[in-house]
């Protein structure tokens, strides 16, 4: 296989992948792909502080300081104080966040599983793609 040829496909993992990624935002209406977004960098960060939330996401402050706030407001996430800074609070997710979570993880994954089924696809080729796309960003 040439170079071009690994370029090209290259190019089509990425687009696809997006694509993917589009088609299970638009399943899931029930929770905003920001607030997605944020409860993942949190399951995935554990508490952090707003700056932290908005660096790994990258958008400005201001923008994770409204998301946080309406997060916190549908009770999905909890601020406490900062341990070692006065002027900082920690956000981590609450129990109620994680269930959100976990039944936005769940959606993604019925749909991906009919489309893999409908697809002709086996498990065995579902775990070759996610071992590729593991490896990849990692």
């Amino acid at each position: 296989m040439s170079n071009h040829d690994v370029q090209h496909l290259s190019n089509e993992l990425v687009v696809l992948t997006a694509r993917l990624v589009r088609v299970v935002r638009r399943n899931d209406v029930g929770v905003p792909a920001a607030s997605t977004r944020v409860l993942s960098l949190l399951d995935e960060l554990g508490p952090s502080t707003v700056g932290a939330l908005a660096e790994a996401d990258r958008c400005r402050q201001p923008t994770m300081t409204g998301l946080v706030k309406g997060l916190a407001d549908k009770g999905w996430v909890d601020r406490s104080p900062h341990p070692d800074d006065a002027r900082s609070t920690l956000v981590a997710l609450s129990d109620a966040g994680r269930a959100q979570l976990a039944g936005v993880r769940e959606r993604n994954a019925a749909l991906v599983a009919d489309r893999t089924e409908a697809a002709g696809l086996s498990p065995d080729d579902l775990a070759t793609a996610v071992a590729v796309l593991r490896e990849l960003v990692s």
